[in-house]
């Protein structure tokens, strides 16, 4: 059994529990018996999660734990798992944290010698990337973008530089301008994927440029929940002819050929042999 009564001497876990993105069957087994368990599920809403709970003949109470409220019970929380009890926290759907709240509370156990565990499963984030297409062996996770003003723009440029995959997730009204964001930004020509609905009956992904996607959801936004994948910009071997005058004036600046090298290998990105041989000719 993994929750604990009140007073024991041993803290208890917080769980981590993924919950289903969209089709009720993805609840791991691993995941039922942990809700099942645990002195209470922590819940982002508790009127979406009972059903699932319900569903899978759980009976686990249900405490609510969101954004509005997380500051103040957080303390309390952390004292009963201390005193022994375990708990499972989850969002409305998906891997807890992930652009959910949860941090304070994880963040919290951690300081206080709480156990902390996930129960992996279900998670947006991934099942968009590996079903996209697109490059998954590295990426950045944006989260929600800001709805406007500087820190808003910051990411736009931020996601427009990068060099290997994007993803973020979006409101449906605001698909249709992130995307044109981008594009302005100097991202359209680039892969990208609308992924809406994962899991569920009307699942959908849309392949395309960013520009051509912006321009398909310009007057009409997709429906429910939507992640966008976003292909890295490419990146091109410098020019070989750039890369030796580079060196010649790196060379008439005093530094030594090894020096040479390393500058033209850090700052422009040259393969190796090339630039130990452009700093010895």
């Amino acid at each position: 059994m993994v929750g604990g009564s009140t007073g024991a001497a041993t803290p208890g876990t917080l769980f981590l529990v993924s919950t289903p993105i969209g089709n009720m069957s993805d609840l791991s087994a691993r995941a039922v018996e942990t809700l099942a368990a645990v002195s209470a599920v922590l819940a982002e809403d508790t009127r979406h999660s009972r059903p699932l709970l319900e569903k899978h003949g759980i009976s686990t109470p249900l405490v609510a734990y969101h954004e509005h409220n997380e500051a103040k019970t957080t303390p309390a929380l952390v004292a009963r798992l201390a005193a022994g009890e375990s708990f499972a926290l989850i969002s409305d759907a998906g891997t807890p944290l992930l652009s959910d709240p949860g941090a304070r509370l994880v963040r919290a156990a951690i300081d206080a010698g709480i156990a902390v565990s996930p129960v992996p499963g279900a998670s947006a984030l991934l099942a968009a990337l590996v079903a996209s297409g697109i490059v998954a062996d590295r990426f950045t996770f944006f989260g929600f973008l800001a709805r406007k003003g500087k820190e808003r723009a910051e990411t736009v440029r931020e996601i427009a530089a990068l060099t290997h995959t994007a993803v973020l997730y979006e409101a449906p009204a605001r698909v249709g301008e992130t995307l044109a964001a981008l594009a302005a930004a100097g991202s359209g020509a680039r892969e990208a994927v609308v992924a809406r609905e994962l899991t569920k009956h009307f699942e959908e992904f849309r392949r395309g440029t960013v520009q051509s996607l912006a321009e398909s959801y310009q007057e009409v936004a997709p429906r429910g929940e939507v992640v966008l994948v976003i292909a890295g910009a490419e990146t091109r071997e410098p020019d070989e002819a750039t890369l030796r005058d580079r060196a010649h004036v790196l060379r008439e600046q005093g530094l030594s050929a090894r020096d040479v090298a390393r500058v033209l290998t850090e700052e422009s990105h040259a393969p190796r042999n090339l630039a130990y041989r452009l700093a010895h000719e």
